[in-house]
Order: C-alpha cells, then structure tokens, then sequence
C-alpha cells in the first residue's frame, strides 16, 4: 500500500531570491531542556564558535533572563537545539525583535530545520565563511473576540485551529474572508494554516504542501461531516473570520494549551506584521527536498 500524500503540491514558478549573505556577530545558543542531549551539543557549538573568536552564551530555550536578552536585542542569531516544537517556541520569542534563527535537529521529522546534529560543524564554517542567507517567513495573528471585546491577541508560526475539545461532538463553524461568508463548517475543526504550516497539522488533514516564500493563508477542516471537505488556498493578504455557532468549541495556537470559546465568539485571522527569520544553506530548493527525503523515510515503513 503507498503512502497518502496531500492532493496537490503547490510549486512556484520560480525560487524566491535569496537575501544577501549573513554572518552573525553576535550569538545565542538555546537548548530544549526536556531533550538532555541538546544541553551537551549546545555547550560543544558555543566551545566550537569560541574557538572562531565568536562569545556565543549557552541557556534553556525557557530561561527568563536568556529570553530577555534575545528580546532586547543583544544577539542578532539565536542557534535552537531541539526538534521542530523547538524551532516554533524560538519563532515566537524571536520574531518580534527580527532575531533570524537557526535550527539544529535532534528531534523526529525536523521539517523546519535544515541541519542534521551530525552535521551542524560543516554548516558552522559555512556560516562564518557568509554563505548563509536569510529565509522570511509569515506568521499569523489571531484575536479572540467576544461580544465584540478583544479577549487577546496571539501569533503562530505553523497554523491557528479552532476545534472541539475534549467532547467528541464535532463543532459548528461559520468561516468568513474578508467579512463574505464562505462556507459553514461541522467537523472536528478548521485549521487557519500558514505555507509553513502546510507540512504540519493543515498537511495530517489532507491539506496541500505550499511553497515556504507564500504569504497566503490556507484553511483545512479536520474530519468534516457532510461539510466541505476541500481545503481553500486564500489570495494573499486575505482576512479569516472563524465564527463559533456550538458550545464546545477551543481555540488552539501553534499547538499551545486550547483555550475554551463560547458560542458566538470569533476569531480573527490575518497575516502578522511580524515575520519569522530562518538562516538557510544552498539554493530554496532545500526545502523540496527536505519534504521529498521525509516521505521516502516515512514510506519504508508501510507495507507494499
């Protein structure tokens, strides 16, 4: 049996520019703390840049004083050691300070990460040799609104889900773009997904893998119920209404803890001002084939 892939994979007619070369002076190496191995390979990485003559300080990607330095702007590169959850709680923290990011694996899949722990020595002298670039990424905001009244404002990386909880009823949705109603929803969910987020949840619910450059937003329903079931590639710079119509309803951002929602809430999805920076390696081709070696490794363990 083959492997399910998505319906349509998105290609673009050509690869995106790539930015002028980028050598970082000043570095911060985050380590997962749940992942005791990331500790060790962020202490070798900051020996190995010391020994370049670069001082690049070792913390936990949760540290409240390392988290503040990256806020006020002290580095202008933080190096995340972990798996791709990693990578989304370093895009949060460093976005809105414009601190690009670079990823080390040591996790599962790694979709969002171009360097392997194997490997992350080679990358590190390319890097200082200025053979890196930098990757923009959007982000999403979402505002909770309820009778009219901001209950907060939230931004995600990978994709924005409005769904049930722990009730296994399925949700009523209305989905509006920019303020005309689109359709109306029974289903599990719906996902307001990001072109980084296409390989994520928005891709496990059958939604399309869009090319990382794309600012467009991308909306899957999650087991939809005599609903559409199609998932719609939005124009870019579109705006999304979720409108809840049943009680059982949560609201979900990058995978954080749901928070609950109550019939007749909204939220609000558009494009952030803020946008995610990645250090990249090579052509924009990288990110094809990342994708393409992830389905050939999870296929050799199907059965034919």
């Amino acid at each position: 049996m083959s492997p399910r892939l998505p319906a349509v994979i998105c290609l673009p007619y050509n690869y995106p520019v790539m930015s002028s070369p980028f050598v970082p002076k000043r570095v911060v190496v985050a380590a997962y703390p749940k992942m005791p191995e990331a500790l060790t390979e962020a202490e070798s990485m900051s020996a190995f840049l010391k020994e370049k003559g670069m001082d690049a300080p070792v913390g936990s990607l949760y540290d409240e004083g390392l988290r503040r330095r990256v806020k006020q702007g002290e580095f202008d590169m933080l190096v995340v050691v972990g798996g791709d959850g990693s990578v989304l709680r370093a895009g949060h923290l460093c976005a809105p300070s414009g601190v690009p990011i670079l990823g080390v694996n040591l996790g599962r899949l790694g979709f969002l990460i171009q360097i392997d722990r194997k490997e992350w020595r080679g990358y590190f002298e390319k890097l200082l040799r200025g053979e890196a670039w930098i990757e923009n990424r959007m982000m999403l905001r979402a505002e909770h609104i309820r009778a009219g009244e901001s209950r907060g404002v939230s931004h995600a990386l990978n994709e924005v889900v409005v769904g049930r909880g722990q009730n296994l009823r399925p949700v009523r949705l209305t989905a509006f773009v920019d303020a005309r109603q689109l359709t109306s929803y029974v289903a599990d969910g719906l996902i307001a997904s990001t072109a980084t987020g296409s390989t994520a949840y928005a891709l496990a619910a059958g939604g399309p893998i869009l090319p990382p450059e794309l600012r467009n937003i991308l909306l899957v329903p999650i087991a939809p119920h005599l609903s559409v079931d199609r998932a719609v590639v939005l124009a870019e710079g579109s705006s999304v209404g979720i409108v809840v119509k049943s009680e059982n309803a949560v609201l979900s951002v990058d995978g954080q803890l749901p928070s609950p929602l109550m019939e007749d809430d909204v939220v609000n999805v558009t494009a952030a001002d803020v946008t995610a920076q990645f250090v990249r390696f090579g052509d924009p081709g990288y990110f094809y084939r990342n994708i393409t070696m992830h389905m050939n490794e999870n296929s050799l363990g199907l059965p034919r």
